[in-house]
């Protein structure tokens, strides 16, 4: 899956499942500050991520992730690990 598939898939989740606009996400939004995510929000978005990816996803590979991008960059690697 590339990068640019990786992101449609996650900008998908962002607005049907947390109703974020889609002239919000970006590569450079920020998950908390720019999206209004919160902690059980990224828990639901780390379910969605296992169901897209078909592994299951370790909070610590996680921790860093402060924007789209850097879940899209994350979810990558992941998948070409």
């Amino acid at each position: 899956m590339s990068r640019d598939e990786i992101f449609l898939k996650l900008q998908s989740f962002l607005e049907t499942v947390f109703e974020v606009p889609l002239d919000k996400i970006s590569p450079d939004a920020r998950l908390f500050e720019d999206l209004d995510l919160d902690s059980i929000d990224a828990v639901d978005l780390m379910v969605k991520l296992q169901d897209l990816t078909g592994r299951k996803l370790k909070p610590e590979e996680f921790k860093s992730v402060r924007t789209v991008g850097d879940v899209v960059d994350r979810v990558h690697s992941l998948l070409n690990a």
